[in-house]
């Protein structure tokens, strides 16, 4: 009996479509030999921007219900879902946890193979770890202890256009001359090109069948956030200067970033929490696994700014 390559091909469901790595990785998903599902709390909202061949539903991950039918026949499942910038409550953590909770019961009982995930670098045995970072990781937990195969990428700032962390030092750069800067300029940070990230997203769809695994992402530069706002001048022709005073603490920075740039008050502040925490990949695993090389912070930049 004659089956046709849309019957064969494997379904890959997509949460977090709308968001900005999300958003980028459709694309290339379409591009390759499989039928995709994407989730949507708004399907309308989403259908112009994928191919025809796509499918949207409709589904929420708090709403548990909802992603058995999402969820259904689907053989691998990408979690990018992050609910700290869209949370009505200032309780994202919980709700973080317990979409996760949701997602993680839902693809067992679906039988989905793998889920794979994005998180963020940062050092557990840090007693100060933010609660962003901190969430990030237990995100990455809930879903490997369902006993789905879990792969979690850990990155550190994702520089691309459009994304809210390099957006966030474009604005800063562009509209202060003169920074005051709190220690948190000094935190050493390991960026990546978004490029990178959805390669290796794209790479881990094909990897053989194994336990859940946590590897750690990044550029080929360790620098500090300071360093990053300088290449970024540099790079722009601006001429900044940076003076660092020890005496703004998370919480006004976050209130300094709210006035000069678009973020929201409540993001930027987890955001600079976060920030207080060194990101760098202490386990190069990947590279061994993965054939990418990522590429440099100069680089990632620059293709940023001409709007890669």
């Amino acid at each position: 009996m004659h089956t046709s390559s849309k019957e064969i091909r494997p379904t890959v469901l997509l949460t977090g479509g709308s968001g900005y790595v999300g958003g980028r990785l459709i694309s290339r998903l379409e591009s390759q030999e499989v039928a995709l599902r994407c989730l949507a709390r708004d399907p309308d909202k989403l259908q112009p921007q994928v191919a025809t061949g796509t499918e949207v539903v409709k589904g929420d991950v708090l709403d548990r219900p909802s992603l058995d039918k999402a969820l259904q026949g689907v053989h691998t499942a990408y979690y990018l879902v992050h609910l700290m910038s869209g949370s009505k409550s200032k309780d994202f953590e919980r709700e973080d946890r317990q979409a996760a909770i949701n997602f993680a019961a839902a693809a067992k009982q679906a039988g989905v193979q793998r889920i794979i995930y994005l998180g963020g670098l940062g050092d557990d045995s840090l007693p100060n770890l933010s609660p962003h970072l901190r969430s990030r990781h237990e995100v990455g937990q809930v879903l490997a202890a369902s006993g789905v195969e879990t792969i979690e990428f850990r990155a550190s700032v994702v520089l691309g256009a459009g994304s809210l962390s390099f957006d966030l030092m474009k604005s800063l750069t562009d509209r202060l001359p003169v920074m005051i800067c709190p220690k948190w300029l000094s935190t050493p940070t390991q960026p990546i090109a978004v490029d990178d990230v959805l390669s290796y997203l794209l790479a881990a769809k094909d990897l053989p069948p194994a336990e859940s695994r946590i590897f750690e992402i990044g550029g080929t530069d360790v620098v500090t956030y300071g360093g990053l706002i300088r290449e970024y001048a540099r790079q722009r022709g601006l001429r900044r200067w940076l003076i660092s005073v020890p005496v703004l603490t998370p919480y006004l920075s976050s209130l300094w970033l709210a006035i000069v740039t678009p973020a929201s008050f409540i993001v930027g502040r987890h955001l600079i929490e976060g920030l207080k925490n060194p990101t760098v990949v202490h386990d190069r695993t990947a590279l061994g696994v993965f054939p990418i090389r990522p590429i440099g912070t100069g680089e990632a930049i620059r293709r940023a700014l001409v709007g890669g």
